[in-house]
């Protein structure tokens, strides 16, 4: 029984397998190579194992790796290269200095710097919990920040009402004013989520596009500071909280941090060498490499003794690394085997007869299917999925590939009305004070106010930085 109970659990891997094997034996489509329809079924099932996870998405990825191989699209050597590049030291360098940072126990201190600067004034102070986390996580990423202020949230709630039901509607906005933040964020800088490093890699690899650190915030961080007022009232005006003033919470958290004593050497070396690895990424990541650079950082957070390699090595989620190389791999194998530029052809003539071909039409249409995509899929598979298509869609139609890759980039952060499709939803999910309906009362107000509010950033603001 327990045989079949696992073969039950695992229906979705046999399915997708079964798919992909009724590909392989089906007809090749028209302008689609044999080698073309081999690549095309290992991409429709490994779409389908992303959205089902009938196996632990680090699998997939190792998934990926055999199937290349077996089914003859790519020497073992070659794939292997493809699974590891400048990108993906990228990923696992902002890994490990997001954990050197946790390392540090900072959040009650950030909590204080938060109310300090906002007063007891709840909706100041989720305007402040959106906007530290937004800004924190377009640098170390929505998942490490999520985890870090994810106590500071308990404790506000805690501190005003020990029964937290009491005050549930409360309750929910200061731990949705974390995840919804930093989700917004991921997209603001090149280290804020590892399916930045994947469009980075896919411009480089495959349109021969070199993007610097600094040019990525220059296109994309506008678009974060727009949506955080936004977000702020949104959240605040669906769950209007219980109570508007936090003047106790706030006394109770000063007493905390006091008994704690001032920030240490170590905390200010840690917060030290963070800037000054934010700072290469500005300056010099153009030159040695945005993976390099990140590795320097956290060679210097060993050599300080900020962390120690046995915290990097039970702490970084080593699964993580593999998932992004597995998605990079088979996003250059779309593009080397004409997979992506069939189903970019094919996308192209379904949406001719509507108008919506080429240009900022076609740039919403990529939006909507990035949107869509994310809700059910994990931000980072998303853009590993999609994002050779649509650079191939938006080359083959002439418009540009930038605009392209970004649209597809920030519309990935869109997934606000699921607990699975953001790690940041995920982790403040688990702390289980929320609902599932939570995320869909205030989610569908911010999905739709964030698709137009990049529409208009892409007509206005990046047509005048001629992309």
């Amino acid at each position: 029984m327990a045989f079949l109970s696992e073969l039950v659990k695992k229906k979705w891997l046999f399915i997708g397998l079964l798919v992909g094997a009724g590909l392989l034996s089906a007809p090749t489509p028209e302008g689609l190579t044999p080698i073309g329809m081999r690549a095309l079924s290992l991409v429709v099932v490994v779409f389908i194992f992303f959205v089902t996870e009938p196996i632990p998405l680090p699998g997939v990825a190792l998934f990926i790796a055999i199937a290349q191989v077996l089914l003859g699209l790519e020497q073992p050597t070659i794939v292997a290269q493809s699974f590891m590049s400048d990108s993906v030291f990228f990923i696992m360098g902002s890994l490990m200095i997001a954990t050197a940072l946790v390392k540090q126990n900072l959040d009650k201190r950030i909590a204080l710097a938060i109310v300090t600067v906002t007063g007891p004034r709840v909706d100041r102070i989720i305007l402040g919990l959106v906007t530290c986390s937004a800004l924190l996580a377009s640098f170390i990423g929505e998942h490490t920040v999520a985890a870090m202020l994810l106590p500071v949230g308990a404790a506000l709630i805690n501190y005003t009402n020990r029964n937290w039901r009491e005050i549930r509607n409360l309750s929910v906005l200061i731990l949705l004013s974390i995840a919804y933040g930093a989700m917004i964020a991921g997209a603001g800088t090149p280290s804020g989520g590892a399916r930045n490093a994947i469009m980075l890699a896919y411009w480089k690899k495959l349109f021969e596009v070199n993007m610097t650190y600094f040019e990525w915030m220059k296109f994309a961080y506008p678009m974060l500071l727009l949506e955080i007022p936004i977000i702020s009232a949104i959240l605040y005006y669906t769950f209007t909280p219980e109570t508007k003033d936090l003047s106790h919470a706030v006394s109770a958290l000063k007493e905390k941090v006091a008994e704690s004593g001032p920030i240490t050497s170590k905390e200010w070396l840690a917060i030290g060498i963070f800037m000054i690895t934010v700072l290469m990424w500005m300056t010099i990541s153009d030159t040695i490499g945005l993976g390099i650079t990140a590795l320097i950082g956290v060679l210097l957070f060993l050599i300080a003794g900020v962390v120690k390699w046995e915290d990097l090595n039970n702490s970084v989620n080593w699964g993580t690394i593999l998932i992004y190389g597995g998605a990079i791999s088979l996003g250059i194998m779309m593009k080397r085997t004409g997979v992506a530029e069939w189903l970019s052809h094919s996308f192209l003539a379904w949406v001719a007869p509507f108008g919506i071909h080429k240009g900022l039409p076609l740039l919403a249409a990529i939006s909507f299917l990035t949107m869509l995509m994310a809700t059910f899929m994990s931000s980072g598979a998303t853009v590993g999925v999609l994002g050779p298509i649509t650079l191939n869609i938006a080359s083959l139609s002439g418009t540009s590939v930038i605009a392209a890759g970004f649209i597809t980039v920030i519309s990935s952060s869109f997934c606000f009305l699921t607990t699975t499709a953001s790690p940041a939803c995920n982790i403040i999910y688990g702390s289980g004070y929320l609902k599932k309906i939570d995320y869909l009362k205030a989610g569908w107000k911010l999905a739709i106010i964030s698709f137009i509010l990049v529409q208009i950033i892409s007509i206005g603001y990046w047509r005048f930085l001629s992309i």
